[in-house]
């Protein structure tokens, strides 16, 4: 366990709240399955390694780096010294060994991210920095330094510039259509990898009190005294189970532009994962170190992810899940159960209706999505 006196690749002054350090901890430890299946599948994209190749050689990280560092403040010992000891800590923990740079951006936007090819960077926005509390931060930085040790920032760094870029050739025949295929897929994967960071965040704050409240204060701003957490997972219970198929494919719609699971979607994955036997191993020290990660076979990343899939559909609420379930298990009427389930996108009933002004939800998740772009990677 980590102590004030205590020295480690450079890291002191570590806050002298005692917290379980996870000394060689392999970031597969708290990985999702669903993070390393859709890294899998992204390396795979027909055009991906060719575009990764390139963009490496290409994306100007000096540039990034100089820009940050004339424009933003370092965080340091004699600048936002808070932040700092936080950030030391959290490499403490997960035992990273060189301590990334971090900056605090002027943005009302509550944001924090982990970019850079070489090495990362992270950043937070000043919106974030006001918003939570020094607990709630903890986790945030956590889970930026979890982005680092899983190696996210360059994935991440990628999806930003090909953002960009599909803006810029959106005009271009078929060439936006080729990015815009793996920025969807790069997307998918950092839905994923959400989750995953979210877990390490749970790892070095080791209070998930403060990761409950964080998250609820990027859903609905500092107005804890207004807000529930019982009420906010319930939330997500209803949504992962309500409405019928119609409402199963707006939820796809919905977040296929964004970069970040739903709030209250990784609210009850996190609950669910420190309530499960794999985070109490971790915190009695039964984890995968580092040293063991050259021995790893890529066929057990592969069963690990397929029995996540298999279990996620089995247990779902959701009315699509339930009829691939169905579809599955050979039950029977099916076809009459999707004719209902998609009936009211026929026709101009009441239901026609509804579908149309739920397909403009839809449309304003696409038009805040460069807003959702800087919600916290943290939390």
């Amino acid at each position: 366990m980590p102590d004030d006196s205590h020295e480690q690749n450079g890291h002191e002054n570590v806050p002298s709240r005692q917290r379980r350090r996870f000394e060689g901890i392999s970031s597969r430890a708290y990985e999702h399955p669903a993070d390393r299946s859709a890294l899998v599948a992204l390396r795979k994209l027909s055009g991906f390694d060719t575009v990764f190749k390139a963009l490496s050689g290409l994306l100007p990280e000096r540039s990034l780096r100089l820009l940050f560092l004339s424009d933003s403040v370092r965080v340091s010992d004699q600048q936002f010294t808070h932040l700092n000891d936080m950030l030391r800590d959290a490499c403490y923990i997960l035992d990273l060994e060189k301590v990334p740079p971090m900056y605090v951006n002027q943005d009302p936007q509550p944001n924090a991210m982990c970019i850079g090819l070489d090495e990362p960077i992270i950043v937070v926005t000043t919106g974030l920095v006001e918003l939570l509390d020094e607990e709630e931060m903890r986790a945030v930085i956590g889970h930026e330094v979890g982005h680092a040790l899983s190696g996210h920032s360059v994935y991440r760094t990628i999806l930003l510039f090909l953002t960009s870029l599909a803006l810029k050739v959106a005009w271009i025949p078929l060439g936006n259509l080729a990015i815009m295929a793996i920025v969807t897929a790069l997307r998918e994967w950092f839905r994923k990898s959400e989750l995953s960071a979210d877990r390490a965040g749970l790892l070095v704050g080791q209070d998930l009190k403060a990761s409950m409240r964080g998250l609820m204060k990027i859903a609905g701003g500092n107005h804890l005294h207004e807000m529930n957490v019982d009420a906010f997972l319930a939330q997500a219970e209803e949504y992962e189970a309500g409405g019928d198929l119609r409402d199963s494919v707006l939820k796809i719609l919905n977040v296929l532009p964004r970069s970040h699971p739903f709030t209250t979607v990784r609210a009850a994955e996190l609950k669910k994962w420190a309530e499960s036997r794999d985070f109490q191993r971790i915190m009695d020290g039964h984890y995968p170190r580092r040293s063991e990660d050259k021995d790893t076979k890529v066929t057990d990343s592969f069963r690990e992810s397929a029995e996540h899939y298999t279990n996620h559909v089995k247990s779902s609420k959701d009315p699509l899940m339930k009829l691939v379930t169905d579809i599955a298990g050979g039950a029977g009427d099916l076809g009459g159960r999707v004719r209902r389930g998609f009936s009211g996108f026929a026709g101009g009933g009441p239901a026609s209706g509804g579908t149309a002004s739920e397909g403009t939800a839809s449309g304003g998740g696409t038009t805040t999505d460069t807003a959702e772009d800087r919600r916290p990677d943290d939390e």
